[in-house]
């Protein structure tokens, strides 16, 4: 790549870059991020991606209207050249590609197309967004990787598969709503077969009955009937009789047949025959059209009998419960006694309740005061709190580490065996905030930040949790097995007062135990005297007293010491500074005090006892109140209810139906219809005799005879559309009928609130349960279907991201290992179903006594964080994916070892000759470095006094260098 610069820093360079590792060398200001910046915005980069302004017109040097960026990129087959100018007053871009004038996006296909993504961090990372890379995702990360090395298809197939999961889930959400819908639809199905079998039973019950009472008026038939099969039997004896006559009387009766042969009928006689058949046909049907009539009528008949039935069995029900209301408000009445007088009792209530208004009145106004009172020591303290969180929030400003094991400790103190305290800043409480400044500045602020514990295994265990395993940067001491924090002065402060001393510095403060045993035993605070103007003035008297080692006036502090081999006396003094941490004050025995008071209930308890036992009273009398007014008027009550009741019971009772005189008129009705049935099937048999009469010759009349059998038939069929064999099962004599007819209907009236839109429902229920299974049937096979092609789509992607993970981790472990350090890269899922979740996961361990931990933006140091990105993208250096990458000092914040270590790996991977082109930019290198004859070095100097390009000698300046050196 080469590049042709006219920026915000130069008016004009040109760059030529080599093919390999490009160091690029310049003291801060000179312009080396310009460079950066002019690959980025002249390869159609967005200018958010550098971090410095969303505006492209501030890129261009202040002072110019325009400027412009033209870089070559080698291809094969001809290399590509791309111009972009950049009007400095309206931001606008014009852009050029080989020469020709284009869009933007015609640039951005062609550097797509060349595999340049200046917005991967894994390919382009400048200077603003160094610090962006530890504070990627696992799931960015990966994709970055993908984009930066991974074949072309790789990101696609990652892609395609993430939407495939969606559509997998709408399927598998789509199933599962339809299986509850299913399983539901089944449940209602199965209950509801309970009604339809109940439903059956029924109407079994009812077709018996319908047959009984059909059955019943054909008992009478069948005793006609007898007496016509005794008939019948006469008449075969008489056939008998008669076919003896007639072989007596032949030879007359061949006489007669050749006289009716001679008498045949002539054609009006047939047509006369024939009129007379048709008529006698009419008049059949004419009766079978009036029994069909008559069918209708008894049902109607029947039916009115059934609504009665119903009626009558729901007044009957009203009038039990009306009865069963009576006998309870009698039962009532019965308990009540003679009503006694309660005016002077009720009176005498409504006295007692109007003093217990009065006391609750009184007990109002004392929880009011009360009340006020804890709502003022309440917000006290919430001031006081809020107080200690200004402290709490300089400690976090200043070091955030601390603060965070201070989070951590309030949620684990149960851990500890013995006492553990915050930071000394926070639990130092001056007793006045004025004498602050003289405890913050004789206790290091090294200390004021530790933690205070009274064990030293608990210190070692908190140690080990937040600066092991949270690498946090945070202090912490033990207090003295033997406490120290009541020793006493070496003098009095009385006598110190005569040169201006008025306490020692233990006596400003209170904190706990164990915290000012230790300020006692390191600072001698109980031994530190303050003083006032009188001691300054006082001075060089003062420090020849003996103890003295260390003392305060009013803004100095003195330090004494004395020669131990010429009892020389020295002092130094420096100025006290304001507090910044301790001024913050709480009082904390009037915070301790207001806490007790707020926690002490028991004032407050007994005006609640008192308020509860008056509402206890006040129940009671109300209560016994309202017995007694009730008492008052239930009699009265009572009877009036017991006669409305009886008025409407005998109402209803009046109003009741005689069902037996209602069921005898239908029965007479029914049996005139009967009646009326069989004198028109008596006229259809005579009708149909008739016409046998009229059809056939009278010596064939007596066969007629033959088919009485298939008459009666014809019979049942017409009165009552049955057939013989279904009669024959039922009982023969009437008392069996009726008898069975009274145990069918109790069987009958069992099933209630049946009907057949029971059936209809269970019959179109069980059609949609056969509809939905067949569908769930076809879900069920495409979500198969579907997930047989995310698997081959699975394969297509997943295997090759393994192998590509792996080889990144195996040059990035190796890279690590080479600095006797830890680093591992690997493929983090928790679903490998759940493809939107996968994620590389950089885990590092920088100190032996450590574990391997993932690489985020707050667990390891800067210069940690740096060595890390900057060997995982060396890492993917050696995949050659990308034509070339760039660093913008990226080693910024690294220790000398590290930095050298990691110098040493980019120069020995990115000048390998199958590596792509690498840019590094850094303000400054350690000294004798290891260098390699396929690096180029770019080195950027600016200022006033800069020679052009072409006038700079470079063999000249090397030779001036080591002459200097001979000479030194």
């Amino acid at each position: 790549m080469c590049a042709l610069l006219s920026d915000r820093t130069y008016d004009f360079i040109v760059v030529h870059p080599g093919p390999n590792l490009n160091m690029i060398v310049g003291a801060n200001g000179t312009g080396k991020s310009s460079i950066v910046c002019a690959i980025c915005l002249g390869l159609a980069g967005k200018t958010s991606l550098l971090g410095r302004g969303d505006k492209v017109g501030i890129y261009v040097k202040n002072g110019c209207s325009k400027g412009y960026i033209e870089i070559e990129l080698y291809k094969i087959g001809g290399n590509v050249v791309i111009k972009r100018e950049i009007i400095r007053e309206t931001n606008q871009s014009h852009w050029m590609l080989n020469g020709k004038q284009c869009n933007q996006k015609t640039v951005e296909e062609e550097v797509k197309a060349l595999r340049i993504q200046v917005s991967n961090l894994c390919q382009f990372l400048p200077q603003e967004k160094v610090g962006e890379f530890a504070k990627m995702s696992k799931i960015e990360l990966l994709e970055a990787t993908e984009k930066s090395v991974g074949p072309p298809e790789m990101y696609e197939y990652h892609c395609e598969l993430k939407n495939f999961r969606i559509k997998e889930r709408e399927l598998e959400n789509a199933l599962k709503e339809k299986d509850s819908f299913l399983e539901k639809a089944k449940q209602r199905h199965e209950r509801n077969k309970y009604d339809v079998n109940r439903y059956y039973e029924k109407k079994r019950h009812l077709d018996v009955i319908e047959l009984l009472e059909k059955k019943k008026p054909w008992v009478e038939y069948e005793t006609t009937r007898k007496e016509l099969e005794a008939v019948k039997k006469e008449r075969e004896e008489a056939k008998k009789r008669l076919s003896v006559l007639k072989q007596a009387q032949a030879p007359l009766i061949r006489k007669i047949q050749l006289i009716e042969d001679q008498l045949k009928p002539t054609d009006a006689q047939i047509k006369v025959k024939t009129e007379l058949i048709k008529a006698a046909s009419l008049k059949c049907k004419e009766k079978q059209d009036q029994i069909d009539q008559k069918h209708k009528e008894i049902d109607k008949i029947k039916q009115a009998l059934r609504l009665k039935e119903e009626e009558e069995k729901e007044h009957q029900k009203r009038i039990s419960n009306t009865k069963r209301i009576i006998d309870g408000l009698k039962a009532d009445l019965s308990k009540v006694g003679d009503q006694p007088d309660v005016a002077e009792q009720i009176s005498s209530i409504n006295a007692e309740l109007r003093r217990i208004q009065e006391d609750r009145a009184k007990l109002d106004d004392k929880a009011d005061l009360r009340r006020e009172k804890d709502n003022l020591n309440a917000q006290n303290l919430k001031d006081m709190d809020n107080t200690i969180h200004v402290k709490e929030d300089k400690l976090r400003s200043r070091h955030k580490d601390t603060y965070t094991a201070v989070q951590w400790l309030r949620q684990n103190k149960h851990l500890f065996k013995g006492n553990v305290y915050e930071p000394m800043m926070l639990v130092i409480n001056m007793k006045d905030s004025q004498f602050a400044k003289y405890v913050e500045t004789h206790i290091s602020f090294h200390d004021l930040r530790a933690f205070v514990f009274q064990r030293k295994d608990d210190m070692e265990k908190f140690m080990t949790e937040v600066r092991d395993n949270q690498n946090l940067r945070v202090n912490s001491i033990c207090a003295p097995e033997a406490s120290f924090a009541k020793q006493p002065s070496s003098r009095h402060i009385e006598s110190l007062r005569r040169f201006g001393f008025f306490s020692y510095l233990r006596e400003m403060f209170d904190a706990p135990e164990e915290v000012m045993s230790y300020l006692c035993q390191q600072y001698k605070v109980h031994d530190v005297p303050v003083g006032d103007n009188r001691t300054k003035t006082m001075i060089k008297t003062v420090i020849e007293e003996p103890y003295i080692r260390i003392l305060y006036t009013t803004d100095e502090r003195y330090t004494v010491k004395k020669s131990l081999y010429s009892n020389k006396v020295s002092t130094s003094n420096s100025a006290v500074q304001p507090s910044q941490y301790l001024i913050i004050n709480v009082d904390a025995e009037e915070k301790r005090q207001l806490e007790q008071q707020l926690e002490v209930r028991d004032s407050r308890q007994t005006l609640s006892a008192e308020h509860a036992e008056l509402d206890h009273h006040e129940n009671k009398l109300l209560v016994e109140k309202k017995r007694l007014s009730e008492l008052k008027g239930k009699r009265r009550q009572l009877e009036q209810k017991i006669r409305t009741k009886e008025d409407s019971l005998k109402q209803m009772e009046q109003n009741v139906i005689d069902m037996k005189k209602v069921e005898e008129d239908t029965k007479k009705k029914v049996d005139a219809v009967h009646s009326q049935k069989v004198a028109i099937v008596t006229a259809l048999m005579a009708q149909m005799k008739v016409r046998i009469i009229i059809t056939v010759p009278l010596k064939w009349v007596n066969q007629c005879f033959d088919v009485f059998l298939e008459v009666k038939q014809t019979f049942l069929k017409c009165v009552y559309g049955l057939s013989l064999q279904a009669f024959t099962k039922l009982p023969d004599t009437p008392d069996e009928i009726d008898a069975m007819l009274n145990e069918e209907r109790s069987k009958a009236d069992c099933f209630t609130g049946l009907n057949e839109n029971v059936v209809s429902e269970y019959n179109k229920r069980e059609q949609e349960i056969k509809h939905l299974e067949k569908e769930q049937e076809e879900r069920v096979t495409a979500l198969n279907t579907y997930r047989q092609n995310i698997s081959q789509a699975k394969e297509r992607w997943l295997n090759p991201l393994k192998q590509l993970v792996e080889q990144i981790n195996e040059k990035f472990s190796e890279f690590f290992r080479s600095m006797q350090c830890a680093g591992e890269v690997d493929l983090h899922s928790d679903n490998e179903e759940e493809y939107d979740k996968f994620g590389i996961r950089i885990r590092v361990k920088f100190h032996r006594s450590t574990h391997l931990h993932e690489l985020t933006a707050h667990h390891q140091s800067g210069g940690e964080r740096s060595v890390s990105t900057m060997l995982y993208l060396m890492a993917l250096q050696e995949l050659n994916r990308c034509p070339f990458r760039v660093v913008d000092e990226i080693n910024q914040g690294m220790d000398p070892i590290n930095e050298r270590r990691v110098f040493d790996i980019v120069v020995s991977t990115a000048c390998k000759k199958t590596t792509s082109q690498y840019f590094f930019i850094t303000p400054k290198l350690l000294q004798n470095l290891k260098y390699d004859e396929k690096m180029t070095v770019l080195c950027v100097h600016n200022g006033i006094h800069m020679l052009t390009s072409n006038q700079w000698d470079t063999k000249a300046f090397i030779q001036r260098r080591l002459k200097h050196k001979a000479r030194a």
